[in-house]
């Protein structure tokens, strides 16, 4: 019970690597408030999941690139939990689609930026305030930050990229005041995300490209985020941590 008597948000907490990680932080003793867009459905089912893990948690809605919708997310935190935020995941973003430059217009790239990037600088600025001493920020960023990403997925893996840099940045901000900002870097996961974006012949030609040739599964990822938001890594701050099977080193 890492997390007992502790406040966690997670954004884009209602599905795949969210839900795993919102599950495990609650598992852990964590009270969770389970960001959802779209699906109150899927968001239901995650607080469901955590009640039958025994632990605690509320869903809140919300548009993590609006400023009214994360204030509203801390504030129904606060309401719900108490003022101190401990633990912040920055899991909401996406590719949005594939598209080549020329097929990009000013309003898409503008878009998928705001996602990926823009939801991480308002969600930090909106919760940091109720941070104490030790507390964690996790971000999701991605394998596309390191390798360009693969076709069509410029824009996201330059929002990515961005977003590593922006990890290392908050780090040298927010360390001082013993709060630690890191990343981690998904390869290929097994989620919706790449059963949208990513044709079958690629996702298998990538997890046989791996040294141990499978693709990845939502409830590692949440293994390392809880690590990263526990005492057990006090002294990691501003890393990028990969979690691609070995395809990649960075």
């Amino acid at each position: 019970m890492r997390f007992k008597n502790k406040v966690a948000i997670v954004t884009g907490g209602s599905r795949d690597i969210g839900r795993a990680v919102s599950v495990k932080l609650a598992k852990e003793g964590a009270k969770v408030v389970v960001n959802y867009y779209g699906s109150k459905e899927n968001g239901e089912a995650t607080l469901q999941q955590i009640k039958e893990a025994g632990g605690e948690g509320i869903i809140v809605s919300g548009d993590m690139t609006k400023a009214a919708d994360v204030a509203n997310m801390v504030s129904a935190a606060r309401n719900a939990f108490g003022d101190a935020i401990h633990i912040l995941v920055n899991v909401a973003g996406g590719l949005v689609a594939r598209k080549t430059t020329a097929e990009m217009d000013e309003a898409f790239w503008d878009q998928v930026m705001d996602l990926n990037l823009k939801s991480v600088f308002l969600c930090v600025k909106a919760v940091t305030p109720y941070m104490p001493p030790g507390a964690a920020i996790i971000n999701f960023t991605s394998l596309a930050g390191r390798d360009g990403g693969g076709p069509g997925a410029s824009a996201y893996a330059t929002s990515k990229g961005a977003l590593m840099t922006y990890t290392r940045a908050l780090a040298k901000e927010f360390g001082p005041k013993n709060v630690r900002v890191n990343a981690v870097a998904p390869g290929m996961i097994a989620t919706t995300f790449h059963d949208t974006f990513t044709k079958p012949e690629v996702r298998a030609n990538v997890a046989n490209g791996t040294p141990l040739k499978r693709e990845g599964k939502a409830e590692e990822v949440a293994d390392l985020v809880a690590y990263l938001a526990s005492d057990e890594a006090s002294f990691i701050t501003g890393a990028n941590i990969d979690i691609n099977g070995g395809v990649s080193f960075s």
